[in-house]
């Protein structure tokens, strides 16, 4: 990443910007509501990719997960960001990035006690390269079917982020499941 300050968006319970906090200092057990965003990344094949989150990360070490999320900097337009983080973290080059899930806000609180929370837009991408982790940021990656996705959330919902799964949740009921398996067939 760049020599720009690792700044998040903070927001007010309107969603509405009230100033910037350090990326590295807003996760505690008091985290501000700040603005972030997740990506589900497709292949050619329309198998999404998981990943499973760095054993050295601060929160939920270790936990598989959506494809990747971050955190827009102040004034950086939020598919720019969601290019910068497939880049940083996964080697990805994108495309075809679009919001699925625009109003998305969650809160979680991992075993350790520290909480997210966030406006977390939901974005899809697609992909025709192969992933190279950072391994300070993803431990592993596995290219999936949508439907091994869903058998997944429902045997063993334990081992995946608590945002994966309301995120799989409201991306059902939008159809955006089904659409894309469709697209496979």
């Amino acid at each position: 990443m760049s020599a720009t300050p690792d700044l998040v968006v903070l927001l007010d319970d309107d969603g509405r910007p009230c100033g910037t906090a350090p990326r590295a200092s807003v996760h505690s057990t008091d985290t501000p509501l700040h603005l972030a965003f997740s990506c589900y990344v497709l292949d050619a094949d329309d198998r999404l990719l998981l990943t499973r989150r760095a054993v050295t990360k601060r929160t939920w070490p270790g936990v598989w997960t959506n494809s990747f999320c971050g955190h827009p900097r102040p004034d950086e337009d939020p598919v720019a960001a969601v290019h910068r983080y497939a880049e940083h973290e996964l080697g990805l080059e994108v495309t075809d990035v679009r919001c699925v899930l625009p109003r998305f806000r969650y809160r979680a609180v991992d075993p350790g006690g520290i909480v997210e929370n966030e406006i977390c837009p939901v974005y899809a991408a697609r992909t025709d390269g192969l992933p190279r982790h950072h391994p300070d940021e993803v431990e592993e990656s596995v290219w999936l079917p949508l439907t091994e996705v869903r058998a997944a959330l429902e045997a063993a919902p334990w081992a995946l982020s608590p945002w994966l799964r309301e995120q799989a949740a409201e991306l059902e009921a939008a159809g955006w499941f089904a659409a894309t398996i469709g697209a496979a067939t």
